[in-house]
């Protein structure tokens, strides 16, 4: 639903699990991206860690899931998780995905990643969670995007977006 021309490449340095300094890239919209980097600059300030950055293949978009993936990915052209009709906001550039595995997708009894499932407990904070008052959900909100985790009917703990869903 967006055209190749209105994505923008972007290559960000962000501080690994393993407090070492790493860069990776993400497609995002063109009108987002200047945004998009001031979040990452702050959450690479706030040396929040980021297992993995990287554009995904088109290989990926069909594979049957691992249960283990923690790519911190933005543009991605697929319908809303669940359904069969409608773009996520992924396919127009406009959300990005933090460290699934630390911040799981809930609904119900399904989680994703499904190996994620020990991060449920968002009291026992570890390295990578997201939390409401934390330095990602801050750092989104400074450029006006919505946070997964406050949705009511389910918890998309990784995910933020421009129109906030």
């Amino acid at each position: 639903p967006v055209a190749a021309t209105d994505l923008a490449w972007v290559r960000l340095t962000f501080w690994g699990f393993d407090d070492a300094r790493h860069t990776g890239e993400l497609l995002v919209n063109a009108s987002a991206a200047d945004d998009l980097v001031q979040v990452f600059r702050d959450l690479y300030r706030a040396r929040f860690p980021i297992e993995e950055m990287r554009i995904t293949t088109r290989a990926e978009l069909t594979a049957p899931p691992t249960g283990d993936g923690n790519d911190t990915v933005a543009f991605n052209c697929r319908p809303k998780v669940g359904q069969t009709s409608g773009f996520s906001e992924h396919a127009y550039g406009l959300a990005v995905d933090v460290d699934p595995f630390q911040n799981p997708y809930v609904k119900g009894s399904l989680v994703l990643p499904e190996l994620a499932s020990s991060y449920l407990d968002r009291g026992d904070v570890r390295p990578g969670m997201i939390l409401p008052d934390g330095p990602v959900v801050r750092a989104f909100a400074r450029i006006g995007w919505g946070w997964g985790g406050s949705w009511r009917s389910l918890k998309d703990l990784q995910h933020f977006s421009q129109n906030g869903t």
